[in-house]
């Protein structure tokens, strides 16, 4: 009986120890080390850009190891190393971002300082260049310009123009008006002695008419 329960306890260790080596060797191989220090705002980008595309690959190792885990004898340890390895991973990707982070805004302080010290240098070299010019000389006295037209003068100027042309044209436009007038007065008398010498032919043809009807008739002619 002991010796059966020995040769049980044994099997059950063997198993464990077997369950146990098959896990491990399922294992993920072990995370980088942290880069080297950033040196560049190009070099800080890049791993910027990688640490994303390591973490969308540390995410989906994890859910395929968390799968296998499932179908395991040890599910709860095969998880809790799973998590640990995805931590440790994650880590290691945080720890490279923060320090690429870290040199962009480190970058652009410094760049910023370098700026200002460098104009702070120009200005510096302006005012002496300044202060070692001799001052200059005094200008002779030139002959005054003549003065300036006024403004207004040729405003009166252009508004006079203004007016005799519009003068001019209304002297004339008066005097081709009045032609206009005349002529239409003209051919108004012209067409009038028209109409009644043509009336008085008509009257006449008729009187001449009546008369002779009447010397037909035998009757004497209508004083």
């Amino acid at each position: 009986m002991r010796k059966a329960q020995s040769l049980l306890r044994s099997t059950a260790g063997a198993l464990v120890l077997a369950l146990l080596a098959a896990c491990a060797s399922e294992r993920q191989a072990p995370p980088p080390a942290p880069a080297s220090p950033t040196t560049s705002v190009a070099q800080a980008d890049g791993r910027l850009a990688t640490v994303a595309a390591e973490r969308a690959a540390i995410e989906a190792n994890y859910l395929a190891r968390e799968a296998v885990c499932y179908d395991k004898f040890f599910v709860n340890s095969c998880l809790d190393e799973a998590k640990e390895r995805r931590r440790s991973a994650l880590a290691v990707q945080r720890a490279i971002e923060i320090e690429a982070e870290h040199f962009k805004r480190k970058f652009k302080v410094e760049e910023r300082d370098r700026q200002m010290a460098e104009a702070e240098v120009r200005y510096k070299e302006e005012e002496a260049r300044a202060a070692a010019e001799p001052p200059p000389a005094p200008r002779a006295p030139t002959t005054a310009p003549a003065p300036r037209p006024s403004p207004v003068a040729k405003r009166v100027a252009r508004h006079n123009a203004r007016v005799q042309q519009d003068a001019a044209k209304e002297a004339a436009d008066a005097s081709k008006r009045a032609a206009n007038a005349a002529a239409y007065e003209e051919r108004r008398r012209q067409s009038e002695e028209r109409q009644r010498a043509v009336a008085q032919r008509k009257a006449e043809r008729e009187a001449k008419r009546v008369k002779e009807e009447q010397e037909k008739a035998g009757k004497p002619p209508s004083q």
